[in-house]
């Protein structure tokens, strides 16, 4: 096994995968047997996120975190139901990739538009840095995969930037909320740089 199966191996995002995989397998399974194609969900998830991000742009944020919520379920299973069905392809994956970087789009425009309209720029600032975090976690590793180098690497992955959003909407909490994103969707995005400078030098 090499480092950078071991490091894909014990980030969060693995564990409560394999966790959540005992709760989301037999719900693929309930789908698989009505016809629901993999692509419907990966489509539905992100409709449900620009839902949120209309909630939140009004400043109802906890109506914004229940649909972020039921957004992050389909694109939970998503992935499940394609590889319960046999149907993982190219696209697929390019498709959930895809839209996910217009959902979180969209999340960001809620958060960065309600900001606007209270005067509040201190948000404004948060949003900015993490939204260009997000954007360069995603980025390292696609650029990195693209190399031929394993990347799914460092604290700030999606799974971790939904938990912590969704919390922030819940508690009503942004400021605190976008501090940890800004904060740590940075840190991570220059772990993985570091990850594939090493990874470069083996």
């Amino acid at each position: 096994m090499t480092a950078d199966s071991n490091q894909d191996r014990w980030t969060f995002t693995s564990w409560v995968k394999k966790g959540a995989a005992r709760i989301l397998e037999p719900i693929s399974r309930f789908l698989l047997r009505i016809g629901i194609h993999p692509n419907l969900l990966t489509s539905a998830g992100f409709l449900f996120a620009v839902i949120s991000g209309v909630f939140i742009a009004l400043d109802h944020l906890q109506e914004g975190a229940f649909f972020l919520m039921v957004s992050g379920l389909f694109d939970a299973l998503d992935g499940t139901l394609a590889r319960t069905a046999g149907l993982e392809s190219r696209f697929g994956a390019f498709l959930d990739s895809f839209l996910d970087r217009y959902a979180e789009s969209a999340l960001f425009f809620g958060l960065i538009y309600r900001a606007s309209v209270q005067g509040r720029h201190d948000l404004v600032l948060l949003v900015f840095l993490s939204m260009v975090g997000s954007i360069m976690v995603s980025y390292a590793r696609a650029r990195a995969e693209g190399l031929g180098i394993s990347c799914n690497v460092g604290l700030f992955t999606r799974l971790e930037r939904f938990i912590v959003l969704s919390i922030a909407l819940l508690l009503e909490q942004l400021f605190i909320g976008l501090f940890i994103l800004a904060l740590m969707t940075n840190l991570t995005a220059f772990q993985r740089m570091i990850h594939v400078f090493r990874s470069d030098k083996q």
